[in-house]
Formats: C-alpha cells, structure tokens, sequence
C-alpha cells in the first residue's frame, strides 16, 4: 500500500484532496484530521508501552545456565568416591 501511496505524484495528491473535500465538506476534514492525529498518538503509545514491556521480561528472565565443563576437565568418579568394600558369595570380602 505504502509503494501505491509514493508512487502518486503531486497532481494525483491534488486531485485526491478535491475529492476528499468534495465528499467530506470543509467542515468535517479538520474533525477527521484531529481524529487521524490521536488515532496515531494511540498507536505510538501502544507501540512504546509494548516495547517497555518486553524489555522488562528480557531483564526479568532467568539467568543465563552455567558453562558446560569438558569431560576431560572434570574430576573423575572414581578420584572423588573410593571404591566401595563389597563381598560376593565366592570372593573373600574386601577390606
């Protein structure tokens, strides 16, 4: 829409008003003008109160999880736990 809109030259643009004016009246215009400007007041609120509110849920998420060791920087299972004593029926139990 936007493209059709600046591809109107200056005396298309006047031909437009002539017929805005025509249809609506030299009375009502500046009635529909103030109610385009608040109209577009609202939207620019709207849009800033959308842009706060979704900066306020990135500063209020969760933080950021912690790194992934490498396995190989890891300490070791066995190095931590020493081996525990278990005995089976055909082995003497380990001290």
């Amino acid at each position: 829409m936007l493209n059709s809109l600046a591809m109107l030259g200056g005396q298309d643009l006047i031909i437009v008003m002539v017929v805005v004016l025509v249809l609506f009246g030299g009375k009502k215009i500046p009635e529909l003008m103030r109610g385009v400007g608040q109209g577009m007041g609202e939207l620019k609120k709207g849009m800033e109160e959308g842009q706060r509110q979704v900066q306020e849920a990135i500063r209020h998420e969760d933080p950021a999880p912690a790194p992934v060791v490498a396995p190989s920087a890891a300490p070791s299972v066995a190095a931590t736990n020493p081996p525990a004593a278990t005995s089976t029926p055909n082995s003497t139990p380990v001290p």
